[in-house]
């Protein structure tokens, strides 16, 4: 269904991809700024302008995709379907940027090994939701696009256990309230990531029961 339709309305996976490329060099970076936690402020601060610049760069495209669904007659998908991917998937990099502000705003000068862990994660749930993203144009992937989503279900699944152990970790051993009250804000950011990421899925996997 989709491949006939392409040639017409293809702009709309093009803008998909466009952002889901964004999303996963968002994830990266933000990876990277963990990565040199405590190299210094100016260090810190180079990480967080690029994760600025690339959180902008997918506001633009998600704007684009809104007023291309306003100006087209005949759409791929169903029109709320197109608003509700667009969105969330900006809701991703609105998320890295929120957790690297807070990271800033706190003074983060050390992270946990469930910090670094959850990173990961949001990481490899980011980079499905490029795969499942760039199979969208053709019903022929709709069998990898369901194994895809199934992959970040279970990402999501692992991202809350690894943030109640991490919780649950804090409350017993940390004695600095100071530090447990700033790690407990970046778990939450970080599990809120895998969220979003598990919206996408669910919305991909709507799109694909409907017209597979």
């Amino acid at each position: 269904m989709f491949s006939k339709l392409m040639p017409k309305e293809g702009k709309f996976f093009d803008l998909f991809n466009a952002h889901a490329e964004l999303v996963v060099k968002g994830s990266h970076q933000f990876a990277s700024l963990v990565a040199d936690i405590g190299k210094g402020p100016e260090i810190q601060s180079q990480h967080s302008r690029a994760i600025d610049e690339t959180e902008t760069k997918a506001d633009k495209i998600t704007h684009d995709t809104i007023a291309l669904l306003h100006k087209s007659f005949n759409t791929p998908l169903d029109r709320d379907e197109i608003h509700q991917l667009i969105v969330r998937m900006d809701d991703i990099l609105d998320l890295i940027q929120d957790v690297t502000e807070t990271m800033h705003l706190y003074d983060v000068r050390q992270l946990t090994e469930e910090a670094h862990r959850l990173t990961d994660i949001c990481v490899s749930c980011c980079e499905r939701v490029k795969t499942a993203v760039n199979l969208l144009s053709s019903m022929d992937n709709a069998a990898a696009i369901l194994r895809t989503c199934a992959e970040i279900d279970q990402l999501e699944s692992d991202a809350d256990r690894v943030m109640r152990h991490g919780l649950a970790k804090l409350f017993r051993e940390e004695a600095d309230v100071r530090h447990l009250i700033k790690m407990k804000g970046v778990y939450e950011l970080l599990e809120t990531i895998t969220d979003r990421c598990e919206d996408v899925a669910n919305i991909l996997e709507g799109i694909v029961l409907e017209n597979a």
